[in-house]
């Protein structure tokens, strides 16, 4: 590649590697295809995953409440607060938020950012509403299964396409979309990078890629994607099982990485 290439290539934002701490019981775990019978322990002191994390070059953090998304009410809180007091990155949060208390009560935390899944579907109303109260702090989870929306932390399908629902999240003033395809979820196959382009192409917001991520080469190629708008992935089990290292993760995608530094071909680069 020329050095005139690399330097004309384009250049957006570093990608976001956001590691994902998903408590059920008051423990780290992951689901398998959001089987909450297919659970897997990690940890049993998420504030200590939370500090490991932020240790490692973490700029964000993202918690899934799920024993909250199952019941359709925050359940975790504490948990959750004890997290936003032992670190200093913005942190995420979704599961059970669905009416106005819960997340302004979530967000009362130091919380940075709610996210909204099940109410997109149910209360597109709602969603502007807190879009309006909250601007900028609200993040819309959409969750697929064959491109259908679920619902109700995984256990229901929606007739919702994605896709509409990005385009709809879009126009009511949501922050940014988290995707994920559901049958990549813990599954470490790779993201999908198909249905990630045709959703980022639609929506007009960022877009964070969620499922699948099992290695460098998978964060590697979302980086393809980023003039659609695709700014971060979420990283679960991966790290958990150390396949995926974050510092190196960070180094690889983040700012500062090779891709968006020119080769030095000497003084004569131009001659």
């Amino acid at each position: 590649m020329s050095t005139i290439c690399w330097l004309c290539r384009w250049k957006g934002e570093e990608m976001e590697v956001i590691p994902a701490i998903d408590l059920l019981d008051g423990k780290c775990v992951r689901l398998y295809q959001g089987d909450y019978n297919q659970s897997q322990v990690f940890d049993d002191d998420p504030v200590a995953v939370a500090r490991q994390w932020a240790e490692q070059g973490a700029t964000r953090l993202h918690l899934v409440d799920l024993d909250g998304a199952k019941v359709g009410h925050p359940v975790n809180l504490a948990a959750i607060r004890s997290i936003v007091e032992a670190v200093n990155i913005p942190i995420e949060v979704g599961g059970g938020l669905r009416d106005r208390d819960a997340v302004a009560s979530l967000l009362l935390t130091g919380v940075r950012w709610a996210i909204l899944g099940t109410i997109a579907v149910e209360k597109p109303e709602l969603v502007a509403q807190l879009c309006g109260e909250f601007p900028g702090q609200i993040i819309i989870g959409i969750d697929a299964r064959n491109g259908k929306v679920a619902t109700k932390g995984w256990l229901e399908t929606s007739e919702v396409l994605a896709t509409d629902l990005a385009e709809r999240m879009a126009q009511l003033g949501a922050a940014a979309i988290i995707y994920t395809d559901i049958h990549r979820d813990g599954t470490m196959q790779g993201p999908n990078l198909d249905s990630l382009r045709e959703l980022a192409s639609i929506a007009a917001i960022p877009v964070i890629a969620s499922g699948g991520v099992s290695s460098l080469t998978d964060l590697l190629s979302l980086l393809a994607l980023e003039p659609q708008g695709v700014t971060g992935a979420i990283v679960g089990k991966a790290l958990y099982t150390g396949d995926v290292s974050l510092q190196e993760a960070v180094r690889a995608v983040g700012q500062g990485r090779w891709q968006d530094i020119p080769p030095d071909f000497g003084s004569s680069a131009f001659a």
